[in-house]
């Protein structure tokens, strides 16, 4: 069967009330379903309205932090760049301290040098030191040399010494093995008697 249309609901309905007398009810019930509808109808209007607010404060929200974002980007390079520049005028003091040092070092080394000019002895009383400091290394090695014959004539006297005591070790020893075995043949003679 075909779908029922609304003309044939309505004719329906009239062949069926007759003369008409529940029309007042069925427009009761119309007028009430269509407050019904439409206070939902203001409802969903609201809810929409409240959800078009919603998603424009969003969208505000959103754009905000796009633009806070992008200012934090910019000010972070920024700092980057600061950051860099820093480095840079650190680097360049220290050069330029490490400069000053070296300026400071190399005067303090020129005061002290020029000190020492002004209070060293003229030409004629170096060379009478040097002289004298000359001999008395001479002397000084006589010495050590004196020095070291006695102590390589110690040295061979020990190792005599020591070679003699090492001999007499020896030949202790061996009158000690010696003795051992005078014993020993003593002793089996003593235990076995002549036939």
């Amino acid at each position: 069967m075909g779908a029922v249309t609304d003309d044939e609901v309505i004719r329906k309905r009239l062949l069926i009330d007759g003369d008409g007398a529940g029309d007042d009810r069925r427009i009761n019930l119309l007028v009430k379903s269509f407050i019904k509808w439409y206070s939902q109808y203001q409802r969903m209007l609201s809810t929409l309205s409240q959800c078009e607010f919603s998603m424009g404060k969003t969208l505000l929200v959103y754009d905000m932090n796009l633009r806070e974002m992008e200012n934090y980007e910019k000010i972070y390079k920024e700092i980057e760049c600061s950051i860099a520049g820093a480095h840079e005028k650190i680097a360049e003091c220290k050069k330029q301290i490490l400069q000053a040092k070296r300026i400071r070092k190399n005067r303090q080394e020129y005061d002290a040098l020029a000190k020492v000019i002004q209070h060293h002895p003229d030409r004629h009383e170096t060379l009478k030191e040097l002289e004298a400091l000359g001999k008395e290394l001479e002397h000084l090695s006589h010495i050590k040399e004196s020095v070291e014959d006695k102590l390589e004539l110690r040295r061979k006297q020990f190792h005599v010494l020591l070679s003699t005591i090492h001999e007499l070790q020896q030949t202790l020893e061996n009158d000690d093995k010696l003795s051992e075995v005078d014993e020993a043949q003593e002793s089996t003679m003593e235990a076995d008697p002549k036939p």
